[in-house]
C-alpha cells in the first residue's frame, strides 16, 4: 500500500500548503476578514494623529509668545505662576483642609 501511495505524496503535500496558505489569507493578522478591524483602527489613530497635531499647533504658538523678540507678558505670567506655584493678590484661592484621622489625634499610650 505505501508503494502505491508514493506517487501522490508530493500531490498531497502540495495540497495541504495550499489549503494552510489559503485559510491564512483570510483569516490572517492581514488577512482578507480583517479588513473592518483594519478600518477601525486606522480611524482610531487618525483621530489620535488629529489630537496630537492639535496640542503641536497650541505648543508652538505659546513657544513663539515667550520667545524674546516676541514675548507675551500674560503667557510669561501664567507660566512663571504655574511652575513657581504663585498667585496674583487679585485671584481667589480656596484653601481645602484635610480632616484629621482620629487615631492620627488621639495621643499615643
Amino acid at each position: 500500500m505505501p508503494e502505491r501511495m508514493k506517487p501522490y505524496f508530493p500531490s498531497a503535500m502540495l495540497l495541504l500548503l495550499v489549503v494552510y496558505l489559503g485559510v491564512q489569507a483570510l483569516t490572517g493578522e492581514r488577512g482578507l476578514l480583517s479588513g473592518g478591524e483594519r478600518d477601525a483602527m486606522l480611524l482610531r489613530r487618525e483621530a489620535q494623529l488629529a489630537r496630537i497635531l492639535e496640542q503641536r499647533r497650541d505648543l508652538e504658538i505659546r513657544v513663539r509668545y515667550l520667545r524674546a523678540d516676541s514675548l507675551s507678558r500674560d503667557l510669561l505670567e501664567e507660566r512663571a505662576r504655574a511652575v513657581l506655584g504663585f498667585a496674583d493678590p487679585r485671584d481667589y484661592v480656596i484653601r481645602v483642609s484635610v480632616p484629621v484621622r482620629e487615631a492620627a489625634a488621639a495621643p499615643p499610650a
